[in-house]
């Protein structure tokens, strides 16, 4: 059984560079092959990782939803058959990964047969993998659909403010709320101002806070000038340089969690 490793926090705060980084350490390290999931509308964790993708299981549930409304679907074969089908075309295929777009969110109709058939798809579906990472979107609507069933870790990134602290505190009770099965939940707080020592550091207000809401910090992640630069020219994240400041404070953060990962 694949071991569940969801990304979240709110817009802004780099989910998807720890997302594409930890899918990197990952095969580096030869865990195993790893399902990458892009639960963000907004779908770039494909490009931070280096590839591209041309159909979303957004865009699956909208075709098999507008086929049967117009009885046009395809007859001989069961919708569940059909969707499984389609999301194992849809998947993008990488050494050591392959890449789901999960795309928008529902229209306007009602979706909820569409979208139980295709969380059991998902989930059968990762029981070819020894890791699934989930870069979710900042509501996440799709661990609140269910669309996986259970989270072993919960990574929660943050920027060092206590405005987007607040937020991951919002995010760790909204799973409780949502009684979606948790192992375990860290934070990573993301362009940290790096003290006179050269280490993040965050404000004494900042690390308090963090303390009185028990929050589990796994590490910090430093303001990088060169993570800008390749999101400036579009370069995948996953070829940052091993040496840069983020990339080696990523690596402690995961090498920190090995009992976890």
């Amino acid at each position: 059984m694949a071991k569940v490793i969801a990304v979240a926090g709110k817009g802004g705060t780099g989910k998807t560079l720890v997302s594409a980084l930890l899918i990197k350490y990952l095969i580096d390290d030869k865990r195993g092959l790893v399902l990458a999931v892009d639960a963000d509308p907004s779908t770039n964790l494909d490009l931070t990782l280096g590839t591209s993708i041309e159909e979303t299981v957004g865009d699956i549930r909208e075709d098999t939803s507008q086929q049967v409304s117009s009885g046009t679907f395809m007859p001989g074969i069961s919708k569940p058959d059909y969707l499984e089908l389609r999301i194992n075309q849809a998947l993008v295929e990488e050494k050591g990964f392959d890449l789901l777009a999960m795309g928008r969110p529902e229209g306007p109709g009602c979706y909820c047969a569409a979208n139980s058939m295709l969380r059991l798809s998902i989930d059968r579906l990762s029981k070819s993998y020894e890791y699934v990472v989930i870069d979710n979107e900042a509501g996440l609507e799709h661990l609140s659909r269910r669309t996986t069933q259970n989270v072993d870790l919960l990574l929660i990134v943050s920027d060092p403010t206590l405005r987007g602290l607040a937020t991951a505190d919002r995010v760790a009770h909204l799973i409780h709320e949502l009684r979606t099965q948790v192992g375990h939940i860290r934070l990573i707080v993301n362009r940290v101002p790096i003290d006179q020592s050269g280490e993040p550091t965050l404000a004494p207000q900042l690390q308090q806070f963090i303390s009185d809401k028990q929050l589990e910090l796994a590490g910090l992640i430093p303001i990088d000038p060169l993570v800008a630069e390749y999101d400036t020219l579009g370069r995948p994240l996953v070829e940052l340089p091993q040496e840069t400041p983020a990339r080696r404070a990523v690596k402690a953060a995961f090498d920190s969690l090995d009992g976890l990962l």
